[in-house]
């Protein structure tokens, strides 16, 4: 008969490194929300003394830049492919993609760099603009107007995120548009145009939004480069 093995009693503390805990980080956000992460919770979830996390976050901000950048590590921007409209259209799904697995993280991602000077953001959080930016240039664009360019397009694509994920439905297993999304509350003598929309709000397709607003931009900005490469 084997012999059972005993409990492990190592501690923690000793495989802890700096992925582990920005990975617990960010799963206990995406369970509980931004809210509920402090260092006292972190530790809590990996079975570790409080202290140990400020080895690898020194404070919570610091905690909250480390989950940013965990986030925009699962992007991939390609410099050298030559399509750079169709980088730009993949980026675009795959930032949405992202926004809706960690809804919550959404704000880390889109509102808290605005309190941060952009030399003064996590590095990680930055490598997608270097990325972009190196993209657009290769395309033809010069360095100024690939800045313009990067800051149209991460606006469409924030703003659509912003957009998408208000588009909350009260019942989802209700047919009627009006009843799905809650509007009855609304008067209808104030709202009528929402309540008149109210089927094409109930269908609201934002992979479809984010394909047809990307239609629009990527082709003005390719009318925009070769008309500079024309002057």
């Amino acid at each position: 008969m084997e012999t059972p093995r005993k409990p492990h009693t190592g501690s923690h503390k000793a495989r802890l490194n700096r992925d582990l805990v920005l990975n617990a980080a960010l799963e206990l956000v995406d369970a509980e929300g931004l809210a509920a992460l402090t260092m006292r919770s972190l530790a809590q979830k990996l079975g570790c003394d409080p202290m140990s996390i400020y080895r690898y976050a020194k404070n919570r901000a610091a905690l909250l830049d480390g989950v940013a950048e965990t986030v925009m590590n699962e992007l991939d921007v390609f410099p050298d492919d030559p399509d750079w409209q169709a980088q730009l259209r993949r980026n675009a799904h795959n930032v949405r993609f992202l926004a809706l697995k960690h809804p919550h993280t959404v704000p880390l991602l889109v509102t808290r760099p605005l309190s941060i000077p952009l030399g003064l953001r996590p590095l990680g959080t930055l490598r997608p603009l270097e990325e972009i930016l190196a993209l657009l240039t290769r395309a033809g664009f010069t360095p100024a107007d690939a800045l313009h360019v990067y800051r149209a397009y991460y606006g469409f694509v924030y703003g659509h995120i912003l957009n998408e994920l208000q588009e909350l439905v009260v019942d989802p297993e209700e047919k009627e548009a009006v009843l799905r999304l809650g509007l009855y509350r609304l008067p209808a003598k104030d709202f009528p145009n929402l309540r008149t929309l109210a089927p094409d709000l109930a269908d609201y397709d934002g992979e479809a939004e984010l394909d047809q607003g990307l239609d629009i931009l990527l082709t003005g900005l390719a009318a925009q480069l070769l008309g500079d490469a024309g002057d």
